[in-house]
């Protein structure tokens, strides 16, 4: 069966990078304030959700061999908001035991911290597992149509958490971990792609998981999307703020 590594195997697969949102909606202008684009040679690659004023929560296969740019405070990539701020990558910490398919999560150090604001804010990391009636939403600015067509304005579409015994006989034989949540949008293809890799799993208010991988169709609940979950990782990620507050105070 083939997978959806989205950007490695997507990559091969279907010519994209990135994930992206098919079938949902525009977000209300500036909605999701913890919104980061992740930019490489001038065009959107990955999406990110903002922790802390200089941490960037996103995948580990949205990792690169060179600094990224980071957008937040925008509803538009293509616009001039004057909401907009930029920063650069100064280090990226993906998770040591990431083998290409479990423990998808990475964090990226700015060259400074965000400036919050009402358009730029941190997002809380969800502590507790989410259940089938928790209410979720998947964000992000990649394609919308699965044939490289780009959205104007962030997308965001409902997601419905699915139990991991279902996921697993929808998989067959890709292995479904614990650290992993799996979700269907609420009809037939809705749900993540191509460009909106790294992106958040946002349930109750809290992010809960970032995008990993889908089936080689993006939004087919015969292959569900699958997130790394948050409250997996919660130790992991405090510990690397913790570790990483060289010059924070400083700034």
């Amino acid at each position: 069966m083939a997978v959806h590594f989205v950007l490695l195997l997507f990559f091969v697969l279907n010519g994209a990078d990135g994930s992206r949102i098919v079938g949902g909606r525009d977000a209300p202008p500036h909605s999701r304030p913890y919104m980061a684009s992740l930019q490489f040679r001038g065009g959107h690659n990955c999406g990110g959700v903002l922790v802390r004023e200089d941490f960037v929560l996103t995948a580990a296969h949205c990792e690169i061999s060179r600094p990224y740019k980071v957008v937040v405070g925008v509803d538009s990539l293509s616009g001039n908001e004057s909401t907009k701020q930029e920063f650069t990558t100064v280090r990226s910490i993906p998770h040591p035991n990431y083998d290409g398919h479990a423990n998808d999560i990475m964090l990226l150090k700015l060259n400074r911290k965000a400036n919050l604001t009402s358009e730029v804010q941190l997002i809380s990391l969800m502590r507790r597992r989410v259940t089938r009636t928790s209410r979720c939403i998947t964000t992000g600015w990649g394609d919308i149509g699965d044939n490289n067509t780009l959205p104007s304005t962030l997308q965001e579409v409902n997601v419905t958490i699915i139990t991991q015994r279902s996921c697993r006989r929808r998989w067959g034989m890709v292995p479904i971990t614990g650290s992993m949540i799996c979700g269907t949008g609420s009809s037939v293809f809705q749900g993540f792609c191509s460009g909106d890799s790294g992106g958040p799993l946002v349930c109750d208010g809290e992010t809960a998981g970032v995008v990993s991988f889908s089936g080689q169709r993006c939004g087919d609940p015969r292959t569900p999307d699958v997130y790394t979950r948050i409250s997996s990782f919660r130790e992991w990620i405090t510990t690397v703020l913790n570790n990483n507050k060289e010059n924070y105070d400083k700034q």
